[in-house]
Formats: structure tokens, sequence, C-alpha cells
């Protein structure tokens, strides 16, 4: 049984559920216990006419149409014992016979119904997982290191803010966008590796929508996951852009990202993670950090400014001032920026290291250690520190 298959046919199957009639809380219930009905019976489905009685349909030959079938069948069943049973009934005379499922494709609603602005970035997050990608509640509490019954709940909160929503209704595709980002910035952890998940739920995205920050996302996170390897040595310690091993990249994902990328910005309607992509484009462009085109890089930051105001991007435009004009334009561009920005200490320890002054560096390295927000980053960081303080003089 393909594991893979089920997760790509569920926003498919939810979708044809709620143009039925169901309620988005209800129609996922019932898709979730149509999937654990394949898990059980599609292994043994090894001919054409093995098991079709009671469930309808042969899931080999068309296993999208299995699935609405018994998830239909579900949910009418939920529907029957549910309080509001009468309210229901006549769904049963409407009911479909088993047969090929419908062409229309409900993915792209879905995405904008799982990110709906009435969410929280987290319960998007969760809900986008669970509906979209078809994960477990299992498996997306131990992707967020949380208890499974604290996710079941996020989950179910989430699933009764969005029931009364229409399913007609536009979406916001820029919401759709950060809520997949969060996803993938969340790396791997647990059983499920979600920035390939996030990947797989753009590309998923990208065929449902022709739209041009859906490219440039897709092409940020593939330039990204291109560099995965390569960025903690063995022992879990991290390893910095400019020391990383640039043979270990993965040179097709590379090609594939700047290919995608190229053709969205030919399209003229530029974007943040377009404005990003073209910026880890470039990176991954570089034979080496020290022929990073940083001039170039600087030009986009511009850009990026210019499409978000971010006060985080202006201080990593800070960073790539530094390399392109020199550590003390980096420092200048520092000094208008707030300085309880995250990472901000950090960052001006390494212009100020950049440019000499190794006492200052070694004192702000270890306060940024201080305010870290993870234990790689605090290492590293304590690291620098004490690197530095060994070299200046006794």
């Amino acid at each position: 049984m393909n594991e893979a298959l089920l997760r790509s046919l569920t926003p498919s199957v939810l979708g044809i559920l709620v143009r039925r009639g169901a309620d988005f809380a209800a129609a996922e219930d019932a898709v979730q216990d149509a999937l654990v009905e394949a898990l059980r019976v599609w292994p043994a489905d090894r001919s054409p006419s093995s098991r079709l009685g009671p469930s309808g349909g042969d899931p080999l030959r068309d296993p999208k149409g299995w699935l609405v079938t018994v998830a239909w069948r579900k949910f009418l069943d939920a529907a029957r014992a549910d309080a509001a049973r009468r309210r229901r009934e006549g769904l049963v005379d409407e009911e479909p016979p088993p047969g090929p499922a419908p062409a229309v494709d409900d993915t792209l609603q879905l995405y904008f119904l799982c990110a709906h602005p009435s969410l929280t970035p987290s319960s998007a997050v969760a809900l986008t997982l669970r509906a979209v990608g078809g994960l477990t509640t299992r498996q997306i509490a131990h992707a967020y290191l949380v208890p499974e019954a604290t996710m079941a709940q996020r989950i179910s909160r989430a699933k009764r803010t969005v029931s009364g929503v229409r399913f007609d209704q536009p979406g916001d595709v820029a919401t759709v966008l950060r809520v997949l980002y969060l996803v993938f910035n969340e790396g791997y952890s647990g059983e499920v590796d979600l920035a390939a998940e996030a990947i797989r739920l753009t590309r998923q995205l990208a065929a449902a929508i022709d739209h041009p920050e859906v490219a440039g996302l897709l092409a940020l996170m593939l330039l990204h996951q291109a560099r995965r390897a390569t960025r903690t040595a063995p022992d879990g310690s991290l390893v910095p852009l400019a020391e990383q091993d640039r043979g270990r990249w993965d040179t097709e994902a590379i090609a594939e990202g700047v290919q995608i990328l190229q053709a969205a910005l030919a399209r003229d309607r530029l974007g943040e993670f377009q404005a990003q992509a073209a910026i880890a484009a470039l990176h991954a462009d570089a034979p080496t950090a020290e022929e990073t085109d940083w001039v170039q890089i600087v030009e986009w930051y511009d850009e990026l400014a210019r499409l978000t105001d971010s006060p985080v991007v202006r201080l990593n435009r800070a960073v790539a001032v530094g390399e392109a004009d020199g550590p003390r334009a980096g420092l200048a561009a520092l000094a208008s920026l707030n300085d309880t920005l995250p990472r901000h200490t950090a960052v001006a320890a390494y212009l100020h290291e950049r440019d000499g002054d190794l006492t200052t560096a070694a004192r702000l390295y270890a306060e940024a250690a201080h305010k870290a927000p993870n234990l790689a980053e605090r290492d590293y960081l304590t690291r620098q520190a004490a690197r530095l303080n060994a070299r200046r003089p006794r």
C-alpha cells in the first residue's frame, strides 16, 4: 500500500465531501476514517475482484473513487448517529453510486480554508498538515514535540473555527504561503520530515494555481534544502554558510530551484519569496564563499526591504553591506536598527570581528550567546567568543 499516494489524494477527497454538503470538521473526520480503512484493506487488494463488497469500487483501478465512496459512507454513518440526524437524513437519499470520482479538484480551496485568517498560525499549520498533508495527529504532535492530546485539541478547535466558512470563498495566497513557509522552517523532527513535506505541499499548490509567488516559495525551499546536509556537523553543531562543503550541495535541487525562479521572475510580478529565492540562488551559484556576488545580493535585499519593510530584512542587509562595502559600512547600516532585534548582537559581533576589533567582538558574541533562541546557536556563538578570547594578547 502506497502511503504517499494516500496522502496525495487526501485534499481532493476532502474537497469532494465538503462540496456534497458535509461540514468541514465532519468531512475531515470521515476522510481520516477512510484512510484508516485503506491502511487496513488495501494491502490485501491484489486483484480487481478482491474485497469489492461493502467498500465499493476497486482501489487498485480507482483509489480516489474508492476513498470518496468509503469516506462518504463514514460521514453518513456519523451523521445518522449525531443529534442532528433528522436534519441530515436527506443526504442519505442523495448518496451517489460507487464509481469514478468527479474531475473537479478542490485542493486550492482547501489550502485557503486551512490558512483562514481566523486561525492562529500554529492552528493553520496543524490543520494544513492534517487536512492537506494527510498526516496523522500523532505524526504532527511528534513533529512539533507536543503531546498528541494537545495537538488533537488544537486541530479540533481549528476545524470548528472554519466549519462555518463557505468553501467557495476566495482565499489569500499570501497567507497560504506564509503557513507553508512556517512548516518548512520547522525542518526535521520526529518521524516526519516537515521541510520535505512543505516542499511536497508547495509543489501541489503550484500545480493548482499559476502564481509567481507560489513558484518563488517553491524555488526558495529547494535552494535552502539543497544545502541542508551541510548545515550541521556530525556532532550537531552549526556550520555557517561560508564554511559549508559546497561539493555536497544538491546540484539537482539548485538547478530546479533556479529554473523555477527564472520563470517566475520573467513574469515581472516580483514578490518577497521571489526576492528571497534570488538571494539564495546567488549564494548557491558562488563556487566559493569568496566569489559570492555580494553587491547583487545587497540590491536584492533593497528590493526585499521595499516589498516588506521588515527590520529583519534590514538586519540581513547590514551583513550583506558589510561583505560588499566593508565592515564599517555594515556597522553603519546596523546602527539605524533597533538593537533589540533578534540576532542583532550576533551581527554586530561578526562585523566588529571583520573590522579587527576582537575585544568588542568577543564581548558581543558572549552577549549574543545568552540571547540565542536555541541550543545550537548558543553553542556556536559561545565558541566564537572563546576563539576570539584565545587570540587576544595576554
